[in-house]
This record gives structure tokens, sequence and C-alpha cells, in this order.
């Protein structure tokens, strides 16, 4: 089956912004065309006010609703309507009987202004009769929603004239409950247009700023986050396919954020592995390497024991089998307990321990062992640490008891009836040092660090007890608590010195 290739983060994020742009956008729009209806209805609710009010006053007054009548009415009662452009008044066949705009009033009445006849000429004339066409249109445009689309419910009107915004309510007057006309209150609105205007741009300001910024956050996420991520899975699916194309994570290593971190992590994770490997295939061909020899010396003193007829070169014969088959059960045993110590290592946390009673116990241990086997090989433990929390170290608890005690077995193996072993410990500003001195023969060799490595050819006469592997088993210890161990000759007395840099915690 086909496997179904996954977006990237950037088409995701961009796709979700998108979504959610659009519906932002849906949203707005509905806003803005709810705006104007909201205003308009606002406008006219003010107006079914001023209605109301002109409806009291009528039937209070008794005002005859004729042309006269309203005409009076008008003039008696200006104050009804100094906020409102115009107000008409039609009667039921929706023939208009009274106008605010050609009464003959003075200018501060009303906030419309009254059009002036003056004498004109050529455009002016032509001007004056657009706006007397207008008047005309608007008069039948009333007459036509009285006469065809009034319902006895209120209706408001808007509509643009002369590059202005007109809202306009027209009501039904009854006097003693019959209908005996219509009022018309008119009012010039531009402040709600100019309102729905300034919301319009604003927002569309608001959403080009916003899709600006998510432009910039997707570039930087782009270059900054996905990139780098990207180069991680390459570098990765390079190492799992051992692809030899080099991927170039260096540039990542110089950032401090936690992509740098992760790439740091990342990379000694995989030399870790790496090494890991390295030293898997190392140790299998030198296990093999190992083990051949005791074979072959097995296979021969098998072969000759079988021709044999003297029994003391028989009973030589059969050392040699047993010492033979002691190394290869050891070489076995160990090879087994490290590559179990080796995967536990990676998994196992660190704490804060007193190597001090570390030391002791492990020394307390071998000297009872000592006993125990009749030898008469002395160890003693010399603690010149002073302060009083200089004795604490961040590490394994049983993973350094194990590096002691392959140190002292070491020891020991090179050590003859009456000798001594000597542990010191000791402190610096930052680290604790443990040192195993003996009085055995020394190293021969010129670099005393060789015996750190694996099947290490200077071995004890007991050499059938011993694998070869404890001082290598001490080193991957010491360094996987980040310390350092070295071996020397000591300076001025017979023997060898392995010394162990573990830094301190307080």
């Amino acid at each position: 089956m086909k496997q179904k290739k996954s977006a990237s983060i950037l088409k995701k994020f961009l796709i979700i912004n998108l979504t959610v742009f659009s519906v932002l956008g849906l949203f707005t729009i509905i806003y803005l065309e709810a705006i104007q209806p909201n205003l308009v209805k606002e406008r006219s609710d003010n107006h079914k006010i001023v209605i109301n009010n002109t409806k009291d006053n009528l039937e209070r007054l008794n005002i005859e609703y004729t042309k006269a009548g309203i005409r009076d009415f008008l003039l008696s009662t200006r104050f009804l309507f100094q906020s409102l452009d115009r107000v008409q008044f039609y009667d039921l066949s929706g023939n208009l009987i009274g106008d605010t705009n050609i009464l003959d009033l003075d200018q501060s009445v009303f906030t419309g202004s009254d059009i002036i006849f003056e004498e004109a000429l050529g455009d002016e004339t032509i001007k004056l009769n657009n706006e007397e066409r207008l008047e005309e249109e608007e008069i039948d445009e009333i007459k036509d929603i009285i006469t065809n689309k009034y319902n006895d419910e209120i209706i408001t009107v808007t509509n643009d004239k002369k590059n202005n915004f007109f809202v306009s309510t027209l009501s039904k007057i009854k006097f003693q409950n019959e209908d005996i006309g219509y009022i018309v209150v008119s009012e010039q609105a531009n402040d709600i247009t100019t309102a729905v205007e300034e919301r319009k741009v604003f927002i569309i300001r608001t959403m080009i700023a916003v899709a600006i910024v998510i432009l910039i956050f997707s570039l930087f996420l782009n270059k900054y986050i996905l990139k780098p991520i990207g180069l991680l899975v390459k570098f990765s699916e390079g190492v799992k396919k051992k692809s030899n194309q080099t991927i170039d994570i260096n540039k990542v290593f110089i950032r401090n954020d936690e992509i740098g971190k992760l790439t740091q992590s990342i990379d000694e994770m995989t030399k870790e592995l790496q090494q890991r490997t390295n030293r898997a295939e190392t140790f299998s061909n030198d296990l093999a390497h190992e083990i051949r020899n005791p074979l072959a010396s097995l296979k021969s003193a098998s072969e000759l024991l079988d021709k044999t007829t003297e029994r003391n070169e028989g009973e030589k014969l059969l050392k040699i089998i047993n010492h033979d088959v002691e190394r290869i059960e050891r070489l076995i045993t160990d090879y087994t307990q490290m590559l179990k110590d080796e995967a536990s290592l990676s998994r196992e946390k660190m704490s804060k321990i007193n190597l001090v009673e570390i030391v002791t116990g492990v020394v307390e241990d071998f000297n009872q062992d000592l006993i125990n086997q009749n030898k008469k090989i002395e160890i003693n433990v010399i603690n010149n640490i002073k302060s009083k929390n200089g004795h604490f170290i961040l590490g394994i608890g049983n993973r350094l008891e194990q590096v002691v005690a392959n140190l002292l077995d070491n020891s020991i193996s090179f050590s003859k009836e009456n000798q001594k072993i000597e542990i010191g410990l000791e402190e610096t500003s930052s680290n604790l040092l443990i040192s195993v001195k003996d009085e055995g023969p020394g190293f021969a060799e010129t670099s005393p660090q060789k015996i750190f490595k694996r099947f290490y050819s200077n071995r004890p006469a007991s050499f059938g007890k011993h694998s070869g592997l404890g001082l290598n088993i001490v080193k991957n210890i010491v360094q996987m608590h980040k310390g350092t161990v070295a071996a020397s000759n000591r300076l001025n007395a017979k023997g060898a010195q392995v010394e162990v840099l573990l830094p301190k915690v307080s």
C-alpha cells in the first residue's frame, strides 16, 4: 500500500490561518452589512418619538387636517422639528398637504436649509430644474408607498440624493380612531455613512495588518524553525539509511535556542550510537580472537591427551584444558555482563551519593574475602577529604562500586603475600580523586594507558580467572560520570597506581 505523503507544517499552518482568515472575513462582511441597518433603525426610533409627539399635538390642538390647518400647525409648533431636516404631511390619497421645506420660516428654525431662488442663468437654471425634478420624484415615491405598500406599520426609507444620505420614517395619522393621513419625517444622516465607511476602513486595515503579520510569521517559522527541523529529518534519515551523503548541520549548532539544543542532542546521540556500534564490532572481533587462542590450546591438549600414556604428562594436559575452559567461560560471562552493563547505563538515573561510603563499603567486603581466602594482602583507605560536604558526587552507586571493585581486583591479581594496597581519597575545588596504589611489579609499557584497552596483554599468572575487560569497564563507567582515569607507575615506591577523577557536587 502506498504511503500517503504528509503535508509540511508550513502548509498546515498556512491552511489553518487561511481558514481562520476566511471565517473572520465572512463574519466581517456580515458585521459590515449589519452596521448601516442598525444605525438606520436607531435613527428611525428617534423619528418615531417625534411622530408620536406630533400626533399627540395634532389631536390635543384639534388641528384640521388640511393644507391651511397643517401650515398653521407647523408655524405654531416649530420647536418639535428643530432637529430634523424635513417633515411632510400627506392625505390618504398620497397628496402632499404640508412640508416644512416650503414654509416661509426663519432659517434658524430648521437644520435643513431652504432653497432660496435667485435669478440664475445657464448652469444655475439647469441645477434648479434638476432639484425640482428630484423633489417631484421623491414625492411620487412616497405617494407610491402610501397607495401600494403601506399596511398599518411604520416604514423606514433610505435614499441617496445630491451625494447625501437621508433616512425617512413614514407613519399613518389617526384622529379619533379614524385614518386622516400620513406623516413623513426625513433627516440627513451622512454621519451613518461616515461611521460605516470608517469601520470598513478600520476593519480592512486591520485584516491587511493581520495578513502581513501572518506572512512575516510564516517566513520566520519557515526559516528559523521548519528548515532546521527539515535538515534534522534529512540528517536522521541519512543516518538511518546509512547514506554516504553528508548533511551539514553545523550552522544550527551556533544557535542557543531549543532548536540548537535539539540539534546538539541529536548529533551527540548519533555519535554515541555510532561509537557503540563501533565498540560492539571491535569487541566482537577481539572476543573472537581471544577465544580462538584458548580453543586452539584446548584442541591441541585434548588431542595429546588422547595419545599420551604417561600419568604426569596427562595431568599437565588436564590442567591446560581446565585453564582454557575457565578462560573461555570467564570471557563469555564477562562479555555478557558487559553488554548488560552498557545497556543499563543508558537507563539508570544519577543521584547525589557519598563517594567515601562507596569506597569504604567495597574495601570492607574485599578485606573480608581476603581473610576468607587466607590471603595476606591488606587494603587500607586513606581519607584526606577535610570539608564537611566534600564527599558527594552525582553518579550511580552500584556502578561506582564496580569501578572500585575492578581496580582492587586488578591490584590484587598483581600483588603477592604480605603486600599492601592503598586507596586514597582527596578533593580539589571541583573534583574528587580516588587513587589505588599497589606494591606489584608495575607497568612495563611506556604508555600505561594501554591497560584500559580490552583484552590487555600484560596479564597476571592467574589469567584464567580474569577476562581482561575489568579496566576497560572502569574507563567506560568513569567517562559516563564525566570523569577521567589514568594509570602510571609509582614514583617513590615499587608498584602501580590508577587515579580516577570525578566532578563533585555540593
